[in-house]
Parts: structure tokens; sequence; C-alpha cells
């Protein structure tokens, strides 16, 4: 079957076609905007047809330079009905078109096929979720064990310096964060999840870093693990013990 028209589906998924394509392709004299007019009196928005923006080009010598045109994305069975009511052959050539289409929609091979990419889609869409609540389970596992420890004075003496990230550390080192977060990680301080560096529950509680949650939108947040004055200490001492000492003297890292 040659296509005749672009056939689309909605987020119902529900094969719709753009109203201005069926109008340039029944070759109608009438201008778009007076045939819909006449056209639609008897459809009915959001069941028969919604209302779309398309951008086209102002002039097809400069396809750069767009403009924004009123558009309707029209159901088969709307379709069908605007076709035959062009009374021309062009006409009832498309809503032959359109009952093919429909039928071969309608196959029970089709039907299948749909069924399982609506399957699949929500099955990622399941595991992104579990992704999700596995970070934020962990985040909030790793946030209580970091209140947890009774500070001594020492403790909060070295809390009450600013906080470092891993990348501020490495340097100190002439390493990169990369380099560190593997290192540590290959020492068995801690594990990544998703795109965040967590610990491991044994370091948890030692008063190492401090996790926090950013909101970006409504839909979106970030989570960031910067290490504090006793975490740089830890590491330190991890260093050294491997033969590993810093380019420049650290003279408040204790």
């Amino acid at each position: 079957m040659n296509e005749l028209i672009k056939i689309s589906s909605n987020e119902n998924d529900e094969q719709v076609v753009s109203a201005r394509e069926l109008h340039k392709g029944l070759g109608l004299k009438k201008q778009f905007s007076d045939w819909w007019k006449q056209n639609s009196k008897l459809i009915i928005e959001h069941e028969d047809f919604e209302g779309v923006l398309v951008s086209v080009p102002y002039n097809p010598k400069y396809p750069d330079k767009t403009q924004q045109l009123q558009d309707y994305a029209l159901t088969i069975d709307t379709a069908k009905h605007l076709a035959m009511q062009s009374q021309t052959e062009k006409g009832r050539e498309y809503r032959s078109y359109f009952i093919q289409v429909e039928k071969a929609w309608n196959s029970p091979d089709m039907v299948m096929k749909r069924a399982l990419q609506i399957a699949d889609k929500r099955v990622i869409a399941l595991q992104n979720e579990n992704n999700q609540l596995q970070l934020e389970t962990s985040v909030q596992k790793q946030q209580i064990a970091e209140l947890q420890p009774k500070a001594s004075y020492y403790d909060l003496v070295l809390q009450n310096k600013s906080l470092l990230s891993v990348s501020k550390i490495a340097k100190d080192f002439g390493k990169s964060a990369v380099w560190l977060n593997k290192f540590l990680h290959e020492l068995g301080v801690q594990y990544k999840q998703g795109d965040t560096w967590l610990l491991y529950a044994k370091h948890q509680d030692k008063g190492y870093t401090q996790t926090h949650t950013h909101v970006i939108d409504s839909e979106k947040s970030r989570v960031s693990t910067k290490w504090t004055q006793k975490g740089r200490l830890f590491i330190y001492d991890l260093l050294k013990n491997n033969g590993i000492l810093p380019l420049i003297e650290l003279e408040d890292i204790a």
C-alpha cells in the first residue's frame, strides 16, 4: 500500500493525519482556513481532532526562516468524513486509503506489536523508577548515618570547617576526581549508584561526608556528596599508607 498521506500516532495510541496535508492532497481551491471553518462545524475538538501548531518556511528559497501555522491532528474517522465532504474523486481515493490504513492498524499482528511496545515502555519506566528509589534509599541511609555519631570536641571543630569536593582533595595530591573516586572504590570506601558516589555502610557513620539533594525542577533532582575535614584526614591517611603524599603541605588538615 503506497503512502497517500503521512500517518502519525498520538499519545492515546490513535492514528492521526494533518488537516493541512489532507486539504492539500485533496487539491481543493478554497483556502485552508475557509475550508476548515466550513467543514469543522460538525466535528468535536479533543474527540475528532486536536489543534496543533506547525512550523513552515516563509519562503521555499529560505528554509531556515519559518512561521507557525495552525493545524489540526485528525483521527482517521474524521479524515474519512472530511475527504467525502469534498465530493471529488480525490476524496473517494483518500477515503479508500484511510479504510485500508484502519484495517492494517487493527490487524492481529499490529495489535500484538503495539501491545508489546507498550509493555516494553512500561518495563523501562518501572526500571527507571526502581533505580531512582534505590538511589533515594541509599542516600537517605547515608544521611541518617552521617547524623548518628556523637561528635567529640575534635569532631566539632573539623565539621565546622568548610566542606570539600572530591576534586579539591584530589588536586592536593596531583590527581583527578575520577582517579580518586576510583581509588576509594577499589579500597572499599565507596560505591557508585547512578551518577552518585556513596560510602559503604562501615564508613557512613564516621562523619566523613555530608550528602545533600538539590531540586532542579519538579521532576529532576541532583545528589551531591561533599567531604568534611575529618573525611579529608581519612583520605589523607589512606593515600599516605599507600605511598601517596600531597604535593603541598596541608597546614589546616588537622
